[in-house]
């Protein structure tokens, strides 16, 4: 607490902060005090009427959630039943109470799917189409003329009703097409806020910024639309540019007499700006007042000064000079919470992706959330941002309406981040099945009114898309469809056809590749199905390349999906991409699994499972063959921490792959030096840091003291040697091998019939618990699932024991089934 000696400070303090809150937008996110609903109502009445507690009317039951709050959070990934795809209903009391004179009470959206109906008491004031896109609603007439009515201070205690309907129910006339590779969710999953502003506010600002190449000259234009609802005609702006530092670069005054449309505000040179970059993202202020007869509205907008070339037939250039664009996709979803991660969980996952080296990232496939735009400018990502149109091919025209919509509002809601360099059009357009017609030349048609949209809208970023083949003369950028080592080829193809396909377009970029990974598998020979793989021709996915059934030999389909194998093929991506001066960059598909209802039979039902990190962001062993390859400071990793037991001959030597951007590091396997070994990123594996070791029966000690200058880095990882050889699984043991709190593991494993753990097992395994704990299950991860395939004979799950006594059951097909009690 700060004491002052003088009263007149205190009463300063206080005019001050009241003049704030008098010239300031209000908002408030309505986070708290929300009831749900999953299923539809007879009608808006069901949702408000009266009822006495143990009333027949209480029917249906709603429960308490908070915002942001996804439909789907749990069960999109449950193995036993399709996810919910229809109406859903959340009901709050607001406490209204607006500041401004004649001002104006808004409802923002930041985000909900994907039809979405907004009422006060039982009138409907707004509707939504789309569930990416910000969106407002005015609500100030409605609340006015229902604090006029007998039930607002009888039934509602002085508070105003709000009710809101969303709907995610399949829909033909609705993009992303429910054949897209991942679950399209309802709820309102982004924050909802109550916004109070004067009678006239803004709406938006266009701020354009850019500079030359070579940094010499900088130019700011500034556009602004105002929120007018009354209409009124004359305001004044003033403007300031504030730098990095807070110094006051310029000042601008401009009076309006017409507000209606989008006007020019300003038109500023700057000598020498300060230049945004990956490695340094400084912004710029924009600040920003208008003064008019009622009163006044502030604001401010972020803003940076960067120019972007994706060279023809080139590489990619930041300000003038070659970037290779290192970069990840991101789904928002989330283990427990699917699409309604908080700030503080997107926060942690964009700096997670920083950490391991990316300065880029396509959002896949839709509009995201603000959150990570401003956290992608003041990270340093560079950002493809794209539409949903997804799959599906071309609908009719409330589809068509629908994708203008939000490439308009995509545009002009995200303009002014400098880390955008692409608006995308769309992904996997070439996919049919949506609809009786698969029209080319319609799709090509919808595609260059797109692209004309997109120019018309922001001249100065590239448009572009993934997968359409039969379109990738229209847009400035393209990326075809390249799964070397996955769904075509092996991963030793890459270089070769990246080349054939960089040789067919005007620009391109390589986003989606990689593969999936069954976190806490691992192989001693993960490269044996590659010997199954026809090489050297395309590596494009094709219809049924996904599928785990049938067709012709694919890794996808074969391999073993284990951390040991993607490991591998990411290393050699990566090194490759060290020495292909002509690629502008590529985007590995993606950072975190997924959930998707279209891989049901997945190690992990429900999951993509490409990601380097786990749904609840636990790190797999490829998040850090990343950041060997792509930061700076100092790091080592020896691949194998979650692989608690290997196996071979006695005697036999056996590999262990150091991951790190050292220049040199040293191993030791039980307290005893194998050598020291110089980095070389052209060295595959692990950039020649690895080591043939002579591992013995029982538990071994691996350490690695790596170098990079005068900084030492270390590593450690302890495991058991198996060298006892195994036929098929004949039982389990189950076992609690961990509790902290409330919260106890258990793990099963495998045996034969002389009680050798199967190592290589991948039967499915199925928890079940009866009593007072619960299973902690329907994250989406491989310790979070209760239907799940092992890895390496064993899985594992956690319980909340919930103070009580459990009985924890274990079913696997052709096996006893196994118990234990907690």
């Amino acid at each position: 607490m700060i004491m002052f000696k003088n009263n007149k400070y205190i009463i300063l303090i206080i005019l001050l902060f009241i003049s704030f809150l008098a010239n300031a937008q209000r908002s408030v996110r309505l986070n708290n005090n929300w009831e749900f609903l999953k299923h539809d109502l007879g009608g808006i009445w069901e949702a408000v009427r009266p009822v006495g507690v143990g009333n027949p009317e209480a029917v249906p039951l709603w429960q308490q959630v908070n915002l942001p709050h996804c439909v789907n959070a749990e069960e999109a990934v449950d193995p036993d039943v399709n996810y919910y795809q229809g109406p859903a209903w959340y009901r709050t009391q607001l406490a209204v109470s607006n500041p401004y004179q004649k001002g104006r009470t808004i409802l923002h959206f930041e985000g909900a799917g994907q039809k979405t109906e907004v009422y006060v008491y039982t009138t409907k004031v707004g509707t939504h189409l789309g569930g990416y896109d910000e969106w407002t609603v005015d609500i100030t007439d409605a609340v006015e003329a229902f604090k006029k009515t007998d039930v607002f201070n009888k039934q509602f205690k002085g508070k105003v009703p709000v009710s809101i309907r969303t709907d995610n129910s399949r829909d033909l006339e609705m993009i992303p097409s429910d054949l897209s590779d991942f679950n399209v969710y309802g709820g309102i999953y982004r924050y909802l806020n109550l916004v109070y502003v004067p009678v006239l506010s803004v709406d938006k600002v266009f701020a354009k910024a850019s500079v030359d190449s070579l940094g010499r000259q900088g130019e700011l234009n500034v556009r602004t639309r105002f929120y007018n609802p009354l209409s009124i005609r004359d305001a004044t702006v003033q403007l300031k540019l504030i730098d990095p530092t807070g110094k006051i670069v310029s000042k601008s005054e401009k009076k309006l007499s017409a507000l209606s449309g989008d006007l020019d505000l300003w038109k500023f040179s700057l000598k020498k700006p300060l230049l945004w970059t990956t490695d340094h993202p400084v912004q710029y202020t924009l600040k920003y007042e208008v003064n008019f007869a009622d009163g006044n509205f502030k604001g401010e907008e972020k803003i940076g000064f960067r120019n972007i070339n994706f060279v023809e037939k080139g590489p990619f250039k930041l300000n003038g000079k070659r970037l290779l664009l290192r970069g990840t996709h991101r789904h928002e979803d989330h283990a427990g919470v699917a699409a309604a991660m908080t700030e503080d969980l997107i926060r942690k996952e964009m700096i997670m992706m920083k950490n391991m080296g990316v300065n880029f990232i396509r959002l896949g496939h839709y509009q995201q959330s603000r959150i990570v735009l401003n956290l992608c400018d003041s990270l340093g990502i560079l950002v493809w941002e794209e539409i949903p149109w997804c799959r599906g091919g071309l609908g009719g025209d409330v589809y068509k309406n629908q994708a203008r919509a939000m490439l308009k509002n995509m545009i002009e809601q995200h303009y002014n981040h400098p880390s955008i360099i692409i608006w995308g059009l769309g992904n996997e357009n070439d996919w049919p099945g949506d609809f009786p017609e698969f029209d080319k030349e319609k799709i090509r048609t919808f595609m260059k009114e797109l692209n004309n949209i997109s120019h018309k809208l922001d001249a100065s970023r590239y448009t572009a898309i993934r997968r359409c083949d039969f379109c990738s003369d229209i847009v400035d950028v393209y990326s075809p469809s390249i799964w070397a080592g996955w769904y075509r080829g092996a991963y030793t193809d890459y270089k070769q056809v990246s080349e054939d396909e960089f040789k067919k377009v005007k620009r391109f970029l390589h986003v989606e590749w990689g593969g999936d990974s069954h976190a806490l598998r691992h192989s001693e020979n993960p490269d044996k199905a590659l010997s199954k793989i026809k090489t050297g021709g395309s590596a494009d996915e094709r219809a049924g390349d996904a599928s785990l059934y049938g067709g012709a030999a694919r890794i996808s389909k074969d391999g073993d999906w284990s951390e040991s194998y993607i490991t591998n093929l990411i290393d050699w991506h990566l090194k490759e991409q060290e020495i292909m001066p002509w690629l502008s960059g590529t985007a590995y598909w993606p950072f975190k699994d997924f959930s998707t209802p279209v891989r049901p039979d997945n190690p992990v039902p429900y999951m993509n499972q490409k990601g380097v990190v786990e749904r609840d962001f636990t790190k797999k062993e490829a998040y850090y063959v990343f950041q060997s390859y792509w930061t700076e400071q100092p790091m080592v990793h020896i691949y194998g921490h979650s692989w608690p037991v290997r196996w071979g001959d006695e005697g036999e030597e056996k590999m262990v792959k150091v991951y790190s951007n050292c220049t040199e590091a040293e191993i030791f396997l039980n307290g005893k030096s194998f050598g020291l070994k110089k980095r070389n990123s052209q060295d595959y594996p692990s950039a020649g840091l690895r080591w043939n070791l002579p591992f013995v029966k029982g538990e071994n000690t691996i350490k690695v003291i790596a170098r990079k200058g005068k900084t030492l880095v270390t590593d450690e990882v302890k495991f058991v040697y198996q060298t006892e050889k195994w036929t098929k699984p004949s039982k389990m043991e189950l076992k609690k091998i961990a509790q902290q709190g409330d919260v106890a593991t258990v793990e099963v494993k495998l045996f034969d019939n002389n009680g050798v753990q199967c190592l290589d097992a991948i039967n499915w395994i199925n928890f079940g618990l009866t009593g007072d704990g619960k299973l902690i299950d329907n994250l989406g991860t491989s310790s979070g699932s209760r239907k799940v395939q092992a890895y390496n004979g064993r899985a594992i799950i956690n319980i909340n024991l919930n103070k009580g006594k459990s009985v924890v059951s274990v079913k696997s097909d052709g096996l006893p089934s196994v118990f234990t009690e907690l």
